[in-house]
């Protein structure tokens, strides 16, 4: 976990406290000030323990707290707010029998992190969660690990249901790590296309594309985005944020693909900053990549120019940095967009 606080009110709780920090040495420890000693690797307070879990409720990550699970429940439920941004809760005995995830099991963490404790402090590991205890595919949780982005959250509740429910669900996957389904569930088909897809009797979809998906099967599925695009961009170094977000927009639109997707944007390396292409990064938190005029000159393009070689010293740059960085093959050739701009796309190999 990125930022951990664990929130020991108990003399038992300190002494467990104690062998969790020597386990996990950056996790912080809270306690009140009244069982204060020379340990001075803890964060002693003196407000009211009410008072602090607000604070490291907003504060962290993740929140173990060495004490009973309903004494947690009614301290942080003022806090709630949803899966998406509560932090991980965990709750642990005064025994260290028990390590209950309490709050944001999935996208939050505390499942994994409840078993990795439990498994270190030979503790049982207590996980409710319908998707774990069923065995089954936590559709909130497809492909965290390669970084695919759900592209509409609004199906996940009910198609979760669905799985639970061990209701027939149908995968369409044409892009991305393929690796997460190597053992389905038995309520769980893979199919080659959409239009098999459509016509099975799957009741909800699981769908992994970088493309726009009709809206008759959207309303079927949750969407997942991985980030397999690369988008090179030929432009002036004067060129607007405006202009490429725009021009961008379009070419998406135009070949049907999702934003969502784009992995890295990529151009040639310039004397000066494009300040233009650097807001786009920020705005859409994408990285930005820049390739030396010499590397994208040795890219064999189909749209060479010798008017672009003229000015930049190679014949391609918006092709030539997508095929270079992506180390694929280009799904969009070159886009011209008047007076200075060129995007192509290519997708990552998976």
């Amino acid at each position: 976990m990125e930022r951990t606080a664990v929130l020991a009110i108990t003399k038992n709780g300190l002494e467990i406290a104690e062998k969790i920090l020597r386990i996990y040495p950056n996790f912080e420890i809270f306690a009140p000030e009244k069982f204060q000693n020379e340990k001075n690797q803890f964060t002693w307070y003196s407000e009211s323990t009410t008072q602090k879990i607000k604070e490291l409720f907003s504060n962290y990550n993740a929140l173990i707290c060495l004490f009973s699970l309903g004494a947690i429940i009614r301290l942080i439920a003022p806090y709630l707010k949803d899966k998406k941004t509560d932090p991980a809760i965990i709750a642990i005995d005064d025994q260290t029998t028990f390590v209950i995830s309490v709050l944001s099991g999935h996208l939050g963490g505390a499942n994994e992190l409840a078993r990795e404790i439990a498994e270190k402090l030979d503790s049982t590991p207590v996980i409710t969660t319908a998707a774990d205890v069923n065995k089954t595919i936590s559709v909130d949780m497809v492909g965290r690990q390669f970084n695919w982005k759900i592209d509409d959250d609004t199906n996940i509740t009910r198609i979760s249901a669905d799985m639970v429910n061990q209701e027939p669900i149908g995968i369409f996957q044409e892009s991305g790590n393929k690796k997460w389904y190597e053992e389905l569930p038995k309520n769980v088909t893979i199919f080659q296309s959409l239009e098999e897809l459509k016509k099975s009797n799957s009741k909800s979809y699981l769908i992994i594309s970088e493309k726009i998906i009709e809206q008759e099967i959207v309303q079927k599925s949750v969407v997942y985005r991985p980030p397999n695009l690369v988008v090179g961009i030929g432009l002036h170094w004067d060129t607007t944020k405006e202009k490429i977000l725009s021009s961008m927009e379009e070419c998406f639109d135009k070949f049907g693909l999702s934003t969502k997707s784009i992995s890295k944007l990529v151009s040639i390396k310039k004397p000066e900053d494009v300040i233009g292409l650097i807001e786009v990064g920020k705005e859409m938190q994408i990285p930005v990549e820049y390739v030396e005029r010499e590397e994208l000159a040795e890219i064999t393009t189909p749209n060479p120019s010798n008017t672009v070689k003229a000015f930049e010293g190679t014949a391609s740059v918006s092709e030539a940095a997508a095929i270079k960085i992506s180390c694929g093959k280009l799904i969009v050739e070159k886009q011209k967009f008047p007076p200075d701009l060129t995007i192509a796309v290519a997708r990552i190999e998976d």
